[in-house]
C-alpha cells in the first residue's frame, strides 16, 4: 500500500498556504510532517482525509481497498478529540465503532490498552485532556484503518502516555499501516521527514 501526494496545492480563505508539494508514504512507514505554526501541517492532513478539497495536485492511495475512498480506509486525529461529553467512556467507544464500521475490535479490551477501563462507565465530560487523548487513541485502536493521520498525536500526553502511544504505532507500522503525523515533537518512532516551507 503507498499513499502519495503530487503537486498539491492548498488554498484557504483565498490564501495559498502551500502549492507543489509531494510526499509518500508506504505501508510499515511513518511520515512526519513538520514546518512552522501556519505553514499547513494541519491543511495537509485534512486534504488528506477529505475533508478539504485540493486546489490543485493529487492524492493517491494505492493497493487499499479499492471499493473504498481514501478517507474510509483513515483514521483523522485532529487537535480536539471528538467526544460526546454526555456519554460514557464506554458510550463514546460504541458509538464510533457503530458509526465507522469495518474491522473492529473489542472496544472494552481497548479502553485496558489505553489504560482507562478504570473509568469506562463515567462521563466523557469528566475526562482530563489526557484522557480525552487517550480515549481517541483507543478509537484507532477499534475501528481498524490502515492509514493513520495525526495532528500533534502526543499533545496533553504524560510521559507514559507518549510511550503507550509510541508502541502503539510501531505495532500498527508493523502490521502494515502507514502514519502521517504533523508534529513538533519526536514522535518516538523510526519515521521520514516532510517539511511544509515557511507560511507567507
Amino acid at each position: 500500500m503507498r499513499l502519495s501526494g503530487r503537486g498539491v496545492r492548498c488554498v484557504r480563505g483565498g490564501r495559498e498556504v502551500f502549492s507543489g508539494l509531494d510526499f509518500e508514504a508506504s505501508s510499515g512507514e511513518a511520515l512526519a510532517v513538520v514546518g512552522p505554526n501556519g505553514a499547513g501541517k494541519t491543511s495537509l492532513l485534512r486534504l488528506i482525509a477529505g475533508v478539504l478539497a485540493p486546489a490543485g495536485g493529487s492524492i493517491v492511495l494505492e493497493g487499499g481497498e479499492d471499493e473504498l475512498t481514501l478517507a474510509e480506509q483513515s483514521h483523522y486525529l485532529g487537535h480536539r478529540d471528538a467526544l460526546k461529553p454526555a456519554l460514557s467512556v464506554s458510550e463514546n467507544l460504541r458509538f464510533w465503532r457503530d458509526f465507522l464500521g469495518g474491522m473492529t475490535s473489542d472496544p472494552a479490551e481497548n479502553l485496558a490498552i489505553v489504560e482507562l477501563d478504570h473509568a469506562a462507565r463515567l462521563p466523557a465530560a469528566y475526562l482530563s485532556a489526557g484522557q480525552r487523548r487517550r480515549l481517541s487513541i483507543a478509537r484507532l485502536l477499534t475501528v481498524r484503518r490502515p492509514v493513520w493521520l495525526l495532528d500533534e498525536p502526543t499533545n496533553a500526553l504524560d510521559t507514559a502516555g507518549q510511550k503507550l502511544f509510541s508502541t502503539l504505532m510501531g505495532d500498527h507500522l508493523a502490521r502494515g499501516g502507514l502514519i502521517i503525523a504533523a508534529t513538533h515533537m519526536p514522535l518516538g518512532i523510526a519515521a521520514r521527514t516532510l517539511r511544509v516551507g515557511d507560511a507567507s
